[in-house]
């Protein structure tokens, strides 16, 4: 029945890590940019829910609505302004601008919220789900159902719209799609706008399961860059894959080597995956 458990938690931890990642591994596979602000982007869309229940009683699911146009608003807006400018510079050159302009924003989090943790806690509380032995909150069951929701509608988007088929032809062949009349700077700004929009709901639904503190902003940061590589690169269904894949060996490690040494085993399966199959699970060679 443990190994039940084990799985059950897998899954529910898997699909909010893909939430986690999804929008990191557009950018990264659309612009090359690996965008080192998205772990802030994660926490602020946490305090944003937080703030929104504690102050104004608005529900968290009611705070997605809210999450999503204003980070979409803010990273089209940093895109086009900032990012825009050196988009075209060596990978380093972009390290270097997401790194400061996180330094910024986390210090900035430090300065309002404090390095305190802080627990969104719902009143009335949801419960949980009992079958068998198996015990699975009910908050964590809504908020992998919403996570779920958020990449279907992205994979939806990728691959029904005409804006979502740009973005695809972008990644693929950037000067083919310049000479198919695509407006790249454009797509760049609605990819980047996308994936801080996902990054913020990826924070509105942590809040309901972990603290908060901008101290955790680079354990989200590292989670989406090991999901990205254990997934494939751009891919919505490694997003998934890669998410529950180290969700699984993250709760197995707990079990039988203690939480402590958790984080440890998702590093050694990226170099792993790294050494052995760089493409990740279901992307294809020549993309990672």
């Amino acid at each position: 029945m443990l190994a039940v458990q084990v799985l059950i938690n897998a899954l529910v931890l898997g699909c909010l890590y893909a939430c986690i990642a999804i929008g990191f591994s557009l950018v990264w596979g659309v612009l090359n940019v690996i965008n080192l602000i998205h772990g802030s982007f994660i926490v602020l869309g946490a305090y944003l829910a937080w703030g929104a229940y504690q102050w104004a009683h608005v529900s968290p699911w009611y705070a997605l609505l809210i999450a999503a146009p204003l980070f979409f608003a803010f990273g089209y807006l940093l895109q086009r302004l900032l990012l825009n400018r050196v988009i075209s510079a060596p990978v380093l050159v972009t390290l270097t601008l997401t790194f400061g302009l996180d330094l910024i924003l986390n210090n900035a989090m430090i300065y309002y919220f404090k390095a305190d943790y802080r627990k969104l806690t719902l009143s009335p509380p949801t419960g949980s789900v009992s079958l068998f032995d198996v015990v699975v909150p009910v908050d964590r069951l809504i908020a992998t159902a919403a996570a779920l929701a958020l990449t279907g509608l992205l994979y939806l988007l990728l691959r029904r719209s005409k804006v979502g088929r740009a973005i695809v032809a972008v990644r693929l062949d950037r000067d083919a799609a310049v000479l198919m009349g695509v407006d790249v700077k454009s797509i760049y700004a609605i990819a980047f706008g996308l994936g801080a929009a996902l990054a913020g709901c990826a924070g509105v639904l942590m809040a309901l399961i972990f603290p908060i503190s901008p101290l955790t902003s680079s354990a989200y940061l590292g989670k989406a860059f090991v999901v990205c590589v254990l997934g494939g690169l751009g891919s919505v269904s490694g997003a998934l894959a890669g998410g529950v894949l180290l969700a699984l060996v993250e709760g197995i490690g707990s079990v039988y080597l203690g939480p402590a040494h958790a984080t440890t085993l998702s590093f050694v399966l990226l170099i792993i995956f790294l050494v052995v199959r760089p493409q990740g699970l279901v992307g294809r060679k020549g993309f990672e």
